[in-house]
């Protein structure tokens, strides 16, 4: 097969050579491999080497170069002198140039990271090659590594030697033909006649086997089976067929008595670079549709099994949303919703089962979906790595009853459970088409049982007239190599997670990074959302750090979810995302990314960063307290901790209004506002840091939003920004105002869960690991978790001192009549978004056509005033108004503002307001003669013209 490389054994003895214990050389197809010139020796001429020698000329070159194979590992350098490992060859390489000469400018889009890397090619000075594709499937399940030397004629010394990443070969030659139409399928599946098959997507392994054990029990909840289990060895293709799958079919399940409900395991023998040897891996299947507790095994579970199908799952369709930008969201996590609510019993607290009960929460939620919501997003529900499953393993912390509103011990005893309680926020994935076993109830976590709990849910949800929304999680993983956690990387090492040039996985999530640009990592990441829309009936998904994907593969996401949309839930999929630009595929580093102001051309929304900062007014400030912004007393009401002139604060919160009213306006990139100067600018033009402040092309694009589980609460924010001495009505007027700010706009609303209660976390940044104590929800609205102590010290040390000076404040802890209040102003928000179209226009056009901001003379510092015409277009989109009025006051005072614009119009205070919850908001008075509109202080409020 390879011809073998003498090894010269008078080369000297060099140490901490180049590229040692890393992977810094790249197999990218059949061929060819590259090579970072930053390996080179420094006396060689790198630009005379990118010219390629016609074939047929030998390569006269100052350095050669070969792929070392060592099929058991062990191959290294030993005093500077190559040991190939006791089975180990060497194959010459040629230098070919440079890589874009090589392979040309198709190919490199595809590798951009490699522009400027040196070609050595498998192919000799004449085009002949070295090894065939059965040669180089045996060559790609040991140790690879390049050696670098000096030319024989000055020693042959090895002046390099690293590790090969295998990634893009791998896509080269087997993910293509892996397909992607279900004619490759992956995981277990159910064969007409009932038996089982398996497939695992294992390119590299030496060898692969199942082991299973049968249960005797296909819809319900059966613990570890003891035993030794029973194997079948898993088979391969023909090499020149190969798509890279092992595969164990029906007929051979059935010989073995493998059937529904069964548990099992991959036995995968494969190199490990890590460890440098063949190792055995026992892993669970990363296309698992059912586990058991603690995702210790697999489970084959036939989801298609009428007990796996509950009545109200069957029944419940989800409501039809037709206009994306009318939607308003609402995120829940699972936990959060029934840990504290004492009408659910106790052992169903926390559970997929408290959905379907007549409880607080429940009611709570049906009251949200009467007055608008009409979307429930979930945080993951998918299985994660962070929560023992086994209740017997989960340990609750002792709070100290005695504790004050500032007191350190009760962030001490969450902390010291933290990792073992029931809590987390679960973006840590372990298998991404399997429900989380810790939200089943006791004694349904194993098996189908836990399908028919998510699937119980779903239908409650549905029932209660909203949609559902999955918070998916492939930008990472919650392990990678050997851990106990890590699928994928035991598997297929070095493949799944994205690494970087010298083959460490990159981090920049904070977590594994995942390469769903890599074409399998990409289909399980479409396969995983196929799954919960076909067989869970999900409404749409949510994508963390949805940046880190190329927009081609949100593009062919969405293809493959438009085909079984309309059979399974019958309506298109919603997708949404964080659309941030960070870590090392920023700026289109890899790959187009679907960021903001780029994924929206698939219609896909991004959340919109730039109104709530400018309500939040949150900045680089290391002080939580500055600076304010629009919703919390910027200029208006200054806290004392801002020393910046008045000019200078007068300009910034101009310039947050501005942010606003773009966000009201769906955030259109040419949508044009009024400038000072009385030039028109267009919201492009306007600067949110380095970027353009708008960036939609649609106002579906953008997701507006106050506040998320990131972060502080709404209520915590007010609570370090506004004075402390603001008596608590006012703050829940501020409260109500950030929160019309989103919704009452053009694009689609967000609210985290709680937020219409005046939530809060006790100002606790990040509260993902903070147990029940710190993020649990109280329905009833008795305690809005204010004053639990201060946050854990993880997250939040550097401002305990200011934290701690705040939470001492009593008169900041709302009485229940205080939330209850809060709760009727935020509904009546929602009541009024739904109350006309003309607040979801749905096109960038109507936008323009009938949304505007008129101005007036010497405008109160951050008043908002929006119209919304129904007479300047074609079309009557609202037969029963002629347009709306919508006024933003965040001053503590009455305002009284001429527009001229408004002469001999007659607008009057919604019929909502009239009668909703607010009394204040009932003294709004407009002059139709002057064009005078009156505001009370603190207030938002919309004018209907008949």
């Amino acid at each position: 097969m390879a011809i073998v490389v003498p090894v010269h054994h008078d080369a000297p003895v060099r140490h901490e050579l180049p590229g040692v214990g890393e992977a810094r050389a790249y197999w990218v197809d059949e061929t060819t491999l590259a090579w970072p010139d930053d390996l080179m020796p420094a006396m060689v001429d790198v630009e005379a080497l990118r010219v390629r020698p016609p074939v047929g000329t030998p390569a006269h070159t100052p350095v050669t170069f070969g792929l070392v194979a060592a099929p058991a590992g062990g191959a290294r350098l030993v005093d500077g002198i190559l040991d190939p490992g006791p089975e180990g060859e060497e194959i010459p390489l040629c230098i070919h140039g440079s890589l874009e000469d090589l392979l040309g400018e198709e190919a490199m889009a595809a590798h951009p990271a490699l522009r400027g890397y040196l070609a050595l090619s498998l192919e000799d000075e004449f085009g002949g090659r070295r090894v065939e594709r059965e040669d180089i499937t045996m060559l790609l399940a040991g140790q690879l590594a390049v050696v670098q030397r000096t030319a024989a004629s000055t020693g042959g010394w090895v002046t390099a030697f690293t590790g090969v990443q295998i990634w893009p070969v791998l896509d080269r030659l087997y993910a293509d033909a892996a397909a992607r139409d279900g004619s490759a399928p992956l995981g277990a599946h159910i064969a007409p006649d009932g038996a089982p098959a398996f497939a695992l997507w294992a390119p590299t392994a030496v060898d692969v086997t199942l082991l299973a054990w049968p249960t005797g029990d296909p819809t319900g909840s059966v613990p570890l089976v003891d035993g030794d289990p029973i194997r079948v060895p898993a088979y391969r293709a023909e090499a020149e067929s190969w798509d890279g799958r092992w595969e164990v079919d029906a007929s051979s399940s059935r010989a073995a008595g493998i059937d529904a409900g069964s548990q099992y395991l991959w036995e995968v023998r494969v190199y490990v670079p890590a460890t440098g040897a063949i190792e055995t891996n026992l892993v669970t299947d990363p296309y698992s549709r059912a586990l058991t507790v603690d995702s210790r095994r697999s489970v084959v579970v036939d989801l298609g099994q009428r007990a796996l199908k509950p009545s109200a799952w069957r029944e419940n369709l989800g409501p039809i949303v037709t206009n994306d930008a009318a939607r308003a969201i609402y995120e829940l996590h699972v936990r959060d919703f029934s840990a504290a609510d004492t009408s659910v019993p106790e052992e169903l607290r926390g559970t997929y089962a408290a959905f379907t009960l007549a409880s607080d929460g429940t009611r709570h939620l049906r009251s949200l979906a009467a007055a608008g919501i009409d979307t429930l997003h979930l945080l993951p529900t998918f299985d994660f790595c962070s929560v023992p499953e086994d209740r017997a393993a989960q340990h609750n912390p002792e709070i100290p009853a005695d504790a004050s509103p500032a007191s350190r011990r009760p962030q001490a005893a969450v902390t010291a459970v933290g990792d073992s309680d029931p809590y987390n926020w679960g973006y840590d994935p372990w298998h991404w088409l399997a429900p989380e076993g810790s939200y089943a109830r006791a004694g349904c976590q194993d098996g189908g049982a836990r399908v028919r709990e998510f699937r119980e849910m779903v239908g409650a949800i549905h029932g209660m007239g909203l949609q559902v929304v999955l918070d998916q999680v492939f930008n990472h993983t919650g392990a990678s190599g050997q851990d106990p956690h890590s699928v994928l990387d035991r598997i297929v090492p070095g493949y799944y997670h994205r690494l970087d040039a010298a083959g460490n996985v990159e981090m920049s999530t904070c977590c594994n990074n995942i390469a769903t640009e890599h074409r399998m990592a990409e289909r399980l990441m479409i396969d995983a959302c196929v799954s919960w829309v076909v067989d869970y009936r999900v409404d749409g998904f949510r994508f963390d750090l949805m940046g880190y994907h190329s927009l081609e593969t949100m593009a062919r996401l969405q293809d493959a979810l438009a085909e079984v949309a309309d059979d399974a839930v019958g309506h298109p999929i919603y997708l949404y995302g964080e659309g941030w630009n960070m870590g090392e595929v920023a700026d289109n580093a890899l790959f187009t990314q679907a960021t903001q102001g780029q994924v929206g051309a698939l219609g896909i929304g991004t959340f919109n960063d730039r109104v709530r900062d400018a309500v939040h007014g949150r900045g680089a400030d290391t002080d939580p307290r500055v600076p304010q912004g629009l919703g919390n007393g910027e200029l208006t009401d200054p806290n004392g901790f801002d020393d910046r002139s008045e000019e200078t604060l007068r300009n910034d919160l101009a310039w947050r209004a501005d942010l606003v009213r773009l966000a009201l306006a769906g955030n259109l990139r040419d949508f044009e506002l009024p400038g000072p100067d009385g030039q028109w600018v267009r919201g492009e033009e306007i600067r949110y840091g380095e970027e353009p402040a708008a960036y939609g092309l649609a106002p579906s694009d953008s997701i507006n939003y106050v506040d998320a589980h990131d972060d502080e609460t709404l209520f915590d924010r007010l609570a370090y920004k506004l004075p402390l001495g603001t008596p608590m009505a006012e703050r829940i007027r501020m409260n109500t105002l950030c929160l019309a700010t989103v919704t009452l706009g053009q694009s689609p609303c967000f609210w985290a869960a709680g937020t219409e209660l005046l939530r809060s976390k006790s100002l606790d940044t990040d509260s993902y690991n903070s147990g029940d104590h710190f993020n649990a929800i109280d329905w009833t609205g008795r305690d809005n978790g204010w004053g639990r102590g201060l946050p854990p010290a993880a997250r939040n040390f550097d401002t305990w001192v200011v934290q701690a000076g705040i939470l001492m404040h009593e008169d900041l802890r709302p009485t229940a009549a205080d939330i209850a209040a809060a709760q009727e102003q935020a509904l009546d928000l929602l009541r009024l978004r739904r109350s006309s179209r003309l607040f979801s226009l749905g096109t960038a056009a109507l936008i323009r056509e009938r949304v505007s901001f008129p101005t007036a003379d010497d405008a109160a510092p951050g008043l908002v005033i929006m119209l919304i015409d129904d007479g300047a277009g074609d079309s009557d989109i609202d037969p029963d108004l002629d347009g709306l009025l919508v006024v933003f006051n965040p001053e503590p005072g009455t305002v009284k503002q001429r527009v001229d614009a408004l002469m001999d119009r007659y607008f009057e205070l919604s019929d909502i307001q009239m009668e909703g919850a607010d009394p204040i908001v009932k003294d709004t008075r407009f002059d139709a003669n002057t064009g005078v509109i009156t505001v009370p202080g603190r207030t938002v409020a919309v004018l209907y013209e008949r």
